[in-house]
């Protein structure tokens, strides 16, 4: 029996140089930032055969990309977080959207990151809409 997140430990296998190591990285930080996160692949095409991985609470709070020279977490929310360390340094033109792509040298700040990640839980969880009240039949 297979586990949602075998695919995500698959794509990390086949990733044998830094970028591999790297997104197991983030995806720990990922994990220790918000233990209730769910991950999982999503957008399987032709196109991208291995899909996205995607961390969600309340909805997606961030989708992680292993790109040719980088690696990427995108904030589908970003444009709305608090990004005091400045990570964000991709997506900056999105009215939505912000990522942080992350290089062969350089160093991830762990602690800003998961501030994001608490950030877009925290945006999801505020988005949340309270059950309708129902109207009662006269």
């Amino acid at each position: 029996m297979s586990h949602p997140t075998d695919p995500i430990d698959n794509l990390i296998a086949k990733t044998t140089d830094w970028r591999g190591a790297t997104f197991a990285n983030l995806r720990k930080i990922i994990h220790d930032a918000d233990p209730e996160i769910i991950e999982e692949l999503k957008w399987r095409r032709p196109s991208n055969p291995m899909g996205a991985p995607v961390w969600e609470h309340n909805g997606i709070v961030c989708v992680g990309n292993i790109l040719k020279e980088r690696v990427r977490l995108t904030f589908p929310a970003g444009a709305s977080l608090p990004d005091p360390k400045k990570l964000f340094n991709a997506r900056l033109d999105s009215k939505k959207a912000r990522a942080v792509d992350i290089y062969e040298d350089d160093k991830v700040n762990v602690t800003a990151i998961k501030a994001l990640i608490k950030s877009g839980v925290q945006y999801n969880l505020t988005r949340v809409k309270p059950a309708k009240a129902r109207k009662s039949q006269v």
